[in-house]
């Protein structure tokens, strides 16, 4: 972390404040840099999370330093550039301040790209008891409660619960679900049967439970059927059309089905944007702040709004722009040369036009699916892309060989090396 060799100068630029390390905000940094602006940025942790690798940190295929990187390491060297590790309470937009666990923090600019959280819908037994899957200590908590059930179920005699231990229920057909899903289901396969030989592999159930009458909403029909295809080979029981109505720990309840008797439940059926308390209601919608075209908070200067947390105006996105990461990354570039037009008074500023370069989503090993605009395909040559461009996608070289190397290592060896309880989870 460099700062200016002059403080008269230093404090003549305009001040931006970022809120939230995510895809959007590291991309604002990096295109700001060597601007005319001081930069503060303030996340709750000191490192950006690759929110994509989560479920293999969840399942034992990575660790969790892998899909981690320092702010600090990540914005070395830049100039006029702050790392503040706090919580944000509130927004006064009229003195333009932020209220945080660190004090106060004056800004000119405010970005918000604090991103997204686990919607519940309101479910107070589904937030109580489920297992989240949106943060690195959530990865690491689901990692060993899994791992927990498994070593309970070597041991105990009571074949009802036993079958409940060995039963794993994600609920959510989006990318998020399917692929851990699908991860669920490899380590059954290719772990369960060596590690744990005193156990019945038919006797372990993985679940997974989708609102709707197909997986993959928001991609192909063809991406949604060759997943279902997959999952059901890698032996995922799909129950579509099925609504969750409550979990109490011990059992799911569903609407106009038999109970699912578990004592996990991964939750992937819902997100929503991650908001900071102090504009005004008519800025928000649905748990997102709305923005004109320019991303700028309806109803406030100065404060901006990107990624998962904005919802743009839009006639072609009305609903709001998808929760991605190549939404957040393309609003950081465009909002960079808006804020260097409005800090030299310029008025023609670009409106945010999401170019939509495609998704894609894996299923296990040697089997994913990609939606391009020209070609929708899948298998293993979609695997291969997938593995790929989330390679190129990890801040930082270190993180990138590592996981080619954890990935490699299993591929071949069908080893999931890091199985370890370093922490006994024990739900709330």
């Amino acid at each position: 972390m460099t700062n200016s060799s002059n403080p008269q100068q230093k404090s003549e630029l305009k001040h931006i404040v970022v809120v939230g390390g995510g895809f959007g905000g590291i991309e604002l940094i990096k295109r700001l840099n060597k601007k005319p602006f001081r930069i503060t940025l303030i996340d709750k942790n000191n490192y950006h999370t690759f929110q994509p690798l989560l479920y293999q940190v969840a399942s034992g295929g990575l660790g969790a330093d892998s899909i981690g990187y320092p702010f600090r390491l990540i914005f070395r060297g830049h100039k006029n550039f702050k790392f503040v590790m706090a919580e944000v309470h509130q927004i006064d937009s009229e003195g333009k301040t932020l209220t945080t666990s660190a004090g106060a923090i004056n800004y000119d600019y405010l970005v918000i790209a604090s991103g997204s959280t686990s919607n519940y819908f309101g479910n107070a037994s589904i937030e109580e008891n489920s297992m989240p899957l949106k943060s690195i200590p959530e990865a690491l908590n689901l990692r060993s409660d899994i791992l927990q059930k498994f070593e309970d179920a070597s041991r105990i005699t009571d074949i009802k619960e036993k079958k409940r231990l060995l039963t794993f229920v994600v609920v959510g057909g989006g990318p998020t679900g399917v692929e851990t899903a699908g991860a669920l289901a490899e380590f059954k396969k290719f772990v369960v049967p060596h590690d744990y030989p005193e156990l019945n592999v038919s006797d372990v159930s993985v679940i997974l439970i989708e609102a709707s009458d197909r997986l993959l909403n928001g991609m192909s029909d063809n991406a949604g059927d060759k997943a279902k295809i997959y999952l059901k080979e890698l032996g995922v029981d799909l129950k579509l059309s099925a609504m969750v109505k409550g979990f109490d720990g011990q059992s799911i309840t569903l609407e106009n089905e038999a109970p699912i008797e578990t004592k996990t439940m991964v939750w992937s059926a819902g997100v929503q944007g991650q908001i900071v308390e102090g504009l005004s209601d008519t800025s928000v919608q649905r748990s997102r702040y709305q923005t004109d075209e320019y991303l700028r908070v309806k109803g406030v200067k100065d404060v901006f709004a990107i990624g998962d947390v904005a919802k743009v105006d839009s006639e072609v996105y009305p609903k709001g722009h998808p929760m991605v990461a190549p939404v957040a990354v393309q609003q950081a570039g465009l909002l960079a040369k808006n804020l260097l037009k409005i800090s030299a008074a310029k008025s023609e500023l670009i409106p945010f036009v999401y170019k939509d370069k495609g998704s894609m989503a894996t299923v296990g090993r040697n089997k994913a699916v990609v939606d391009l605009s020209f070609w929708k395909f899948g298998g293993f040559f979609a695997w291969l892309i997938w593995m790929f461009l989330h390679l190129m996608l990890l801040v930082g070289f270190r993180n990138r060989v590592v996981v080619f190397i954890d990935w490699m290592w299993s591929y071949f060896s069908y080893e999931r090396a890091l199985r370890l309880i370093v922490r006994k989870y024990e739900q709330d």
